[in-house]
């Protein structure tokens, strides 16, 4: 069966998406700074070196692979945005992404499709009319940084290889992202509602966004950019006080917490948290891709049950 290498193969969504393709018969080489820290939960996972400062890859990962799953970048959400950290998470895009087109292009290999991460940040706040794929970035610091992760990738589609970048919105999983986050307040019987609580959340249940990714990886007539969100993004007011009836029957406390509270515990983080993203998924329905968890209520009776 065909190899797929997976960078970013660690986080959240690159552990769930290698066990998923280890089911199914592939075998998965996850990129590493450090091959030999990693216990393999398979045999048919492995770990193969690259060092993104060093702008070094191994040789034998690149020549095995037929399919590249590229999700490499720094976490945006998991610490403050200083000038330093935002730094970071563009060199990390940036960089992880040039290291694989230097080696796609030195390197002899059969690599028939890359498939790229990329993010709704791209897009503006929206609220009644959706984003759609052929909108223009946002000016601000995460539609600037996707714009430059999707514009690095882009020179494969020169090599004679099929590209496919998947604009995600925000994961629900119990295993990590923003959901843990979501629930710690409800366990205390408190939904918290941030700003308003009507700026619009575009997410997609984890199950869904790797479905998608095995989607664009083997089927030929995928190409292009695709927004991975659900069919019926919700408001954040609707997110949490759906929750706090799930987890807490009548026994919780619906909390406003002012946007200016918000932009004093989080910086700049606070504009992403408050932005509404109204995002379509038209574009990957009429490539016939059918959600599992089409709606917030198959999502949590999944997620609140497990």
């Amino acid at each position: 069966m065909s190899t797929v290498i997976i960078t970013g193969g660690t986080g959240l969504v690159g552990t769930s998406l290698a066990k998923l393709l280890v089911s199914q018969g592939y075998t998965v080489s996850i990129l590493s700074r450090n091959p030999a820290a990693h216990k393999s939960p398979s045999p048919s996972i492995r770990y193969a070196a690259w060092n993104i400062t060093d702008q070094t890859i191994s040789e034998e990962a690149i020549r095995g692979a037929k399919f590249i799953i590229h999700l490499a970048g720094a976490g945006v959400a998991d610490k403050r945005l200083t000038k330093r950290r935002k730094r970071e998470i563009r060199e990390s895009r940036v960089n992880s992404t040039q290291l694989l087109l230097k080696a796609l292009a030195k390197i002899p290999n059969q690599v028939e499709a890359v498939v790229s991460a990329s993010a709704i940040g791209w897009y503006r706040e929206t609220t009644a009319a959706k984003s759609v794929e052929t909108d223009p970035p946002d000016t601000g610091f995460l539609g600037e940084t996707c714009r430059l992760w999707e514009e690095q990738i882009q020179p494969v589609t020169a090599m004679g290889k099929r590209l496919v970048i998947l604009r995600s919105g925000i994961a629900l999983s119990n295993e990590g992202g923003a959901f843990p986050e979501f629930k710690k307040p409800v366990r205390f019987g408190i939904a918290a509602i941030l700003g308003s609580g009507r700026q619009i959340i575009s997410w997609i249940h984890l199950d869904d966004l790797c479905r998608l990714y095995m989607e664009a990886r083997t089927n030929s007539q995928w190409t292009g950019v695709y927004n991975a969100v659900s069919p019926q993004p919700v408001t954040n007011k609707t997110l949490m006080t759906e929750l706090g009836m799930r987890m807490k029957k009548n026994f919780y406390i619906p909390l406003q917490v002012p946007g200016f509270m918000v932009r004093m515990l989080l910086g700049e983080k606070s504009i992403e948290v408050l932005k509404s993203s109204n995002v379509s998924c038209e574009k990957i329905k009429q490539q016939g891709f059918q959600f599992i968890y089409p709606t917030l209520d198959a999502a949590l009776r999944n997620l609140l049950h497990r």
